[in-house]
């Protein structure tokens, strides 16, 4: 969970070196594209609501489960952000619980693309089986297995700190780093070990399902315009894979590019901030919400529906 070890990283190394006015700016522009975000997602998340079309269905149900992902994701990593600027140290606990949350989300969410991946492929490959593989059911099944795997990730860093840390430590308070934290060696070999396995099955999976796809394509040329669809949707997919990859790379990346520009690191830093941990969470909206004919065409009902309202509430006031 590197987002918001780099998120309190970049925060907290700014704190006393910007100026009032630009610490204001930064934080006013993070809260504004946060909030932007939220809300279209939000009006995704309405839409999937209203119609029965896309909660009975698998590929919207795991859509909507990465959107609300993306929404607690960003939420958390701005609320670190802001903290930061606010407070020097936070208590212990309460950063605990921010961390911990975004280690959920943060691992939640190449897992749940590789699933929205293999479900092209059941769609494409295995046609007369996909209603058998990919029921309501079993979808929440597999939600409901991320989180396990999740919270078996955070939770065991969480036992090993209650295990070699005085219990006192959790009503101190603390500069909310994931490294200060979370800083036992086990937990630290444990996170890189983990987090190359799944990544490594992650991106197999993304590579076999969309060979897959595209061996398919050329055998039915019938069903070559549907293939083609569900590869660029996989590519797609892929993006935001290595976009949220770039969450475990960070701290890294970060350094690196102030060394390359060292007459401004603190503008490399935020912008760095910026594309890691807010433009990732805007392309899922762009995905579905723009690309899929049959959701667009309900989102755009809503939001023409919502205009005309708002038009009416006007004219009568």
């Amino acid at each position: 969970m590197n987002s918001s070890s780099y998120a309190l990283n970049a925060s907290s190394s700014l704190k006393y070196r910007d100026s009032p006015s630009v610490a204001v700016a930064k934080n006013v522009i993070v809260l504004a594209l946060g909030f932007t975000i939220n809300y279209i997602n939000g009006t995704l998340i309405h839409t999937f609501r209203k119609h029965q079309i896309f909660y009975l269905n698998p590929r919207y149900i795991l859509f909507i489960h990465l959107v609300v992902n993306d929404m607690i994701q960003l939420t958390s990593s701005i609320s670190l952000f802001v903290f930061t600027y606010i407070f020097y140290q936070i208590n212990v606990a309460f950063c605990c619980f921010l961390i911990t949350l975004a280690i959920f989300t943060t691992f939640n969410t190449p897992i749940n693309l590789a699933l929205m991946a293999l479900e092209c492929y059941i769609a494409i490959c295995l046609p007369l089986q996909h209603a058998e593989y990919c029921t309501t059911k079993r979808t929440y099944v597999a939600i409901g297995w991320i989180w396990a795997m999740s919270a078996v990730s955070a939770m065991s860093d969480i036992v090993i700190i209650l295990a070699t840390e005085p219990v006192e430590l959790f009503y101190s308070t603390i500069q909310c780093e994931r490294d200060n934290l979370f800083r036992h060696p086990i937990i630290v070999k444990k996170k890189e070990v983990s987090y190359l396995i799944f990544l490594i099955g992650v991106l197999l999976t993304f590579m076999y399902t969309y060979f897959r796809i595209f061996f398919a394509a050329n055998k039915a040329k019938s069903a070559k315009r549907e293939s083609k669809k569900a590869r660029n949707t996989i590519l797609l997919h892929g993006f935001q894979l290595l976009l949220s990859m770039l969450t475990y790379i960070a701290t890294a990346l970060m350094q690196a590019l102030v060394r390359w520009f060292p007459k401004q690191p603190l503008i490399v830093v935020f912008i760095s901030y910026i594309i890691i941990y807010i433009v990732p969470r805007f392309v899922s909206p762009i995905v579905y919400g723009l690309r899929d004919k049959t959701f667009k065409q309900y989102l755009k009902k809503y939001l023409l529906c919502t205009m005309k309202m708002g038009n009416e509430t006007d004219f009568r006031l």
